[in-house]
């Protein structure tokens, strides 16, 4: 299986991106990861509504380009989302591949947000948690919980 992390923004923090790193490293037993970073729209400090919704629908044209293809699950992080548990995830993700899917793409979008455009494209809007994290989290968490998912479905012992 492919499974594609599109991500908006680049991660700052060095142990941040160790983190991927490693869960990038032990993914490779289970699928064939790539990670896309595209650029994060530039906002003023203080954006409006209308400059938010503009720098989304923009970045959304960059996402929406890499959701196509009869052959791709495409996931959606957003904060109203469905959330599932691990085990939950894991069923998701095993079933993608039974229903002919080759590629998983899980898309990230930036601290502001994702466009509605990239949401109905997607076949699943997931939630992290009701809580709130910090953004440059976010993507260590979903490439943790791949992780998980793959682990489950191999009957690993690292879940337990």
């Amino acid at each position: 299986m492919n499974v594609n992390l599109i991500v908006v923004g680049k991660l700052k923090e060095s142990y941040l991106r160790e983190a991927c790193a490693e869960y990038a490293k032990r993914l490779g037993a289970f699928c064939k990861l790539t990670i896309t970073e595209l650029s994060e729209s530039k906002l003023p400090e203080s954006p409006s509504e209308k400059e938010i919704c503009a720098a989304l629908a923009n970045e959304g044209k960059s996402i929406s380009s890499l959701l196509n293809g009869k052959d791709c699950y495409n996931i959606t992080m957003c904060i109203e989302g469905e959330q599932l548990s691990s085990e939950k995830l894991a069923e998701k993700i095993g079933s993608i591949s039974v229903e002919g899917k080759s590629t998983l793409n899980i898309v990230i979008g930036s601290s502001h947000g994702i466009s509605e455009d990239v949401k109905k494209l997607s076949d699943l809007r997931l939630s992290m948690s009701e809580m709130t994290f910090p953004h440059q989290l976010a993507r260590v968490m979903v490439l943790e919980q791949v992780y998980r998912a793959f682990q489950i479905l191999n009957g690993g012992k690292y879940h337990k």
